[in-house]
C-alpha cells in the first residue's frame, strides 16, 4: 500500500511511497494535524542520491514495527532537501546548535507542534544499536517521553535557541571599510592547510572545493600582487582530482567527495552542481597551465551530461545515486579475472597498469575502483613498446571497459531540474567554451537557459524546481544569483536581446524581494516566503558558493556593464553587511571574497559594437588566450539594445570601450588599437 507520497512530484519523496510510516510533504495539512493532535512533529530530510538517507530508510522506514512506533507518537514530514533548501538549512542550522556537530543527511529533527522550532535533532540512526548510536525506536520513544513530562524545558530551550538564531545576522554598516585583509587571511589559511603530497586539505574526507580554488586562480593573476605560489597549488590539487579516484575514469564527471585522505575511493554519488562547478575551472586551469589532461577531464565531464544527465524535455538532472542493485559503487567497481576476460592480453597489460588493477584491490578488500596509478611514459618503460602503442591499447581498453560498465544496471537518476544548479551548469558551459574555443558548448549554455527561461520563468518570478512537469517552489537567493551570474558568462559568448533584459529583470527582481533593506545583503527566502524559525542571510560557501557572494559579485559586472549604479550599490551593501563573516570567517567565504577582490581590483570590461560585417576582425585582435581578469561583450546593430550609447557622438562606426570599474580609456576605433590595448592590460 502507498502512503501520501505516491503522487510526490520529488522523485526522493517517491522513494518513500512504500514506506509503512505515514508520511506527509511538508505543507499545511501536516502542519495542522500536529497542532491539533498536539503531536510533536518528525522532521526527515534527504536526498535521492544520499546513501546513508538509503541506509535509514532500509532499516528503519520500511520496517513495519518502526513504523507503527512513528506513526503512533508523530506526524511525520519528509523534506527533500533539494527541493526546498529553505527547511534544509535552517534545520542544519538547529541541529549544529543543539548538539555542537554539524550535521548532514539524513537529518532527523523533531519539533513543537506550533511554532515547529526543534527541541532534538540527530542525523543517521541505526534500527540496531551501533557504532555508539541508540536504535532509532529508542530514539522514538525517549524524544516523546520527554515531549510530554517535560513541557516547560522544551519550552525554555527553544526560547533559547529562537533568540540565539535571532542573534546570527550581526550588522556590518556602510561605515565599514572594505580592505584586503580578509583576502590576505584566507590565502595564509588555504596555504597552510594545504596537503602538499596528496592535494586538497590535510586528512579524509577529501571534497573538491571548486570556489576556493577558483579564488586562489583570481589571486594568482592579480596584476597589483601576482601569486605564482597559489597557481602551482591549483594544478596540483586539480591533478590529484583529476587523476585519482575523484574522477570517473571511464564514464568522465567527478564523484561528490572521497572518503581517504589520497583521493582514492569516492562516495559514489554524482551531482550536477560538483560538475558544474569543477567544468569551468579545469577548462580555465587547461589554458593557464597548458594541461591537455585537464581539457579531457572537461570533455569527460560534459560527454557524462550529455549522456546521463540530459533530461528529454530540457534540462539536466540532479543526481545520480551511489548506490545500485543495493549497493554502494557496484556500478563502478571491477573484479580484475572480469577486466581480463574483457581485453586482449596486450590490452589487460597496459590497462593494468594504467587504472591500477595490477595491484591490490581498494575498495574493502574485495573490489578496483579504477585511478590513474600509473604515468604513460612509465608504461611504456615496464613494457618496453612506443607511446603510440602504448596509447592505442589504453584507448582500446577503455573503450572496452566504458562499453561493458554500461551494460550494468545503472545508479538511479533524480531528474527534477534545480534552477540554481542548471544555472550554475550554464555558467560554467559557456565559460568552458570560451577557455577551450567550444562554440558547441556555449550552444549546451543557451539551451539550458531557454529551459529555464521557458519552464521556470513565469509572469517574471522564478521558480527553483521542475518536476513531474510542474515549476515548483518560489525560486530562493541561489537561483536567482547563479542565473544573473549564468546570463552575464551567457552574453559574453554571444549578446542576446532577451538574455541582456532578462538578466536585468532577475537583478531587480533579486533587489526588490530578497535584500535586507535596512542592513544589506540578501536573505535566504523572498519576503513573501513561508515563515521558518529562521531566515537565514548566508555568508559562507557549501557545496555550493555562497549565495550572497555570487550575487554581490554578478551584480558589480551588471552594473559596469550597463552603467546602473543601483546594481553596484546593492552589491557594495552585501559586502558591507557581510563584513563580520569576512574578518571572522574567511576561508569558509571564497564566493564573497571573490566578490570583495572584484570591487577592491575590478575587472577590466570591454564593450565592443561593430557592424556584423567587421566582427570578424575585431575578434582576431582579441586574445587567443582569454585574459582572465577580462569581461568582453560584443554587440552588433542587428542585436539591440546595448546598455550604453554605442558612440556618444552619434557618428555610425565601430568603436570599443575598454573599463575598469567606472573609469574608461579612451574609445579605440580599430582592431589593431585594440590589440595594442589588451597588450597592456596583460603583457604575458
Amino acid at each position: 500500500m502507498s502512503n501520501r507520497l505516491a503522487n510526490a512530484a520529488s522523485p526522493y519523496l517517491r522513494q518513500h511511497a512504500g514506506n509503512p510510516v505515514d508520511w506527509h510533504e511538508w505543507n499545511e495539512t501536516a502542519l495542522r494535524e500536529a497542532r491539533e493532535q498536539g503531536k510533536p512533529i518528525l522532521l526527515s530530510i534527504g536526498y535521492s542520491a544520499c546513501h546513508w538517507c538509503h541506509v535509514m530508510a532500509h532499516e528503519s522506514f520500511e520496517d513495519e514495527a518502526t513504523a507503527r512506533v512513528m506513526n503512533a507518537l508523530f506526524v511525520n514530514i519528509k523534506v527533500d532537501r533539494e527541493e526546498r533548501p529553505d527547511l534544509d538549512r535552517v534545520y542544519q542550522l538547529a541541529h549544529q546548535l543543539l548538539t555542537g556537530r554539524s550535521g548532514g543527511w539524513p537529518l532527523t529533527v523533531f519539533l513543537t507542534p506550533d511554532d515547529h522550532v526543534p527541541f532534538y535533532a540527530g542525523t543517521y540512526f541505526p534500527r540496531r544499536a551501533r557504532h555508539g548510536l541508540p536504535p532509532f525506536v529508542h530514539v522514538l520513544e525517549r524524544v516523546r517521553h520527554f515531549w510530554d513530562t517535560r513541557h516547560d524545558e522544551v519550552r525554555a530551550q527553544n526560547r533559547a535557541l529562537t533568540d540565539f538564531l535571532a542573534t546570527l545576522d550581526r550588522p556590518g554598516g556602510n561605515d565599514v571599510v572594505l580592505d584586503p585583509m580578509p583576502l590576505r587571511r584566507a590565502r595564509e589559511h588555504f596555504v597552510t592547510h594545504f596537503d602538499a603530497a596528496q592535494g586538497g586539505r590535510h586528512g579524509a574526507p577529501k571534497f573538491p572545493h571548486a570556489a576556493e580554488l577558483e579564488l586562489l586562480l583570481d589571486l594568482a593573476v592579480d596584476p597589483a600582487a601576482p601569486a605564482p605560489e597559489l597557481a602551482i597549488l591549483v594544478e596540483r590539487n586539480l591533478e590529484a582530482m583529476a587523476g585519482r579516484g575523484l574522477h570517473d575514469h571511464l564514464g568522465g564527471g567527478f564523484f561528490r567527495y572521497c572518503v581517504d585522505a589520497r583521493w582514492e575511493i569516492p562516495h559514489f554519488e554524482k551531482m550536477l552542481y560538483d560538475n558544474a562547478q569543477l567544468l569551468p575551472l579545469y577548462a580555465r586551469a587547461a589554458r593557464r597551465f597548458g594541461r591537455p589532461d585537464f581539457e579531457d577531464a572537461c570533455e569527460g565531464i560534459v560527454a557524462w551530461l550529455r549522456r546521463e544527465m540530459a533530461v528529454a524535455d530540457g534540462g539536466y538532472a540532479a543526481s545520480l545515486d551511489a548506490d545500485s542493485e543495493g549497493e554502494e559503487g557496484r556500478h563502478y567497481l571491477w573484479q580484475r579475472d572480469a577486466v581480463r576476460d574483457l581485453l586482449t592480453p596486450d590490452e589487460f597489460a597496459v590497462a593494468a597498469r594504467r587504472f591500477g588493477f595490477d595491484r591490490a584491490p581498494n575498495f574493502e578488500g574485495t573490489a578496483w575502483h579504477p585511478v590513474l596509478d600509473k604515468s604513460i611514459a612509465e608504461i611504456v618503460a615496464a613494457l618496453g613498446q612506443d607511446e603510440s602503442t602504448i596509447r592505442a591499447l589504453l584507448a582500446s581498453a577503455r573503450a572496452k571497459l566504458a562499453a561493458a560498465r554500461a551494460e550494468r544496471p545503472l545508479p538511479g537518476r533524480d531528474d527534477k531540474r534545480l534552477t540554481a544548479w542548471n544555472a550554475l551548469l550554464a555558467s560554467g558551459l559557456a565559460r568552458a567554451a570560451r577557455y577551450l574555443g567550444r562554440p558547441d558548448w556555449a550552444h549546451l549554455a543557451v539551451d539550458v537557459l531557454d529551459f529555464i527561461h521557458e519552464r521556470l520563468w513565469r509572469d517574471d518570478r522564478l521558480y527553483a524546481c521542475f518536476a513531474s512537469g510542474v515549476a515548483r517552489f518560489p525560486a530562493y537567493l541561489d537561483d536567482h544569483a547563479f542565473l544573473l551570474d549564468a546570463l552575464i558568462e551567457r552574453l559574453q559568448c554571444a549578446w542576446n536581446v532577451r538574455d541582456a533584459a532578462w538578466a536585468s529583470a532577475v537583478a531587480d527582481r533579486l533587489i526588490e524581494d530578497f535584500e535586507d533593506r535596512a542592513r544589506g545583503g540578501f536573505f535566504f527566502t523572498a519576503h513573501d516566503a513561508e515563515p521558518l524559525p529562521h531566515r537565514p542571510k548566508p555568508w559562507m560557501d557549501d557545496s555550493l558558493p555562497g549565495g550572497n557572494g555570487v550575487a554581490a559579485r554578478a551584480l558589480l559586472r551588471l552594473g559596469h556593464l550597463t552603467g546602473k549604479v543601483r546594481y553596484l550599490d546593492a552589491a557594495q551593501r552585501v559586502l558591507h553587511a557581510g563584513w563580520h563573516a569576512l574578518t571572522e570567517f574567511a576561508p569558509a567565504c571564497s564566493a564573497l571574497l571573490r566578490a570583495l577582490h572584484d570591487e577592491l581590483a575590478p575587472r577590466w570590461l570591454l564593450r565592443l559594437h561593430c557592424a556584423p560585417e567587421r566582427e570578424a576582425d575585431w575578434r582576431g585582435a582579441l586574445r587567443e588566450d582569454p585574459i582572465e581578469t577580462l569581461d568582453v561583450f560584443v554587440h552588433t546593430p542587428d542585436a539591440t539594445p546595448w546598455p550604453v550609447t554605442p558612440d556618444p557622438a552619434g557618428n555610425d562606426r565601430d568603436i570599443a570601450y575598454l573599463c575598469r570599474g567606472s573609469a574608461c580609456e579612451a574609445p579605440l576605433t580599430t582592431p589593431e588599437a585594440l590589440a595594442e590595448a589588451l597588450r597592456k592590460v596583460d603583457p604575458d
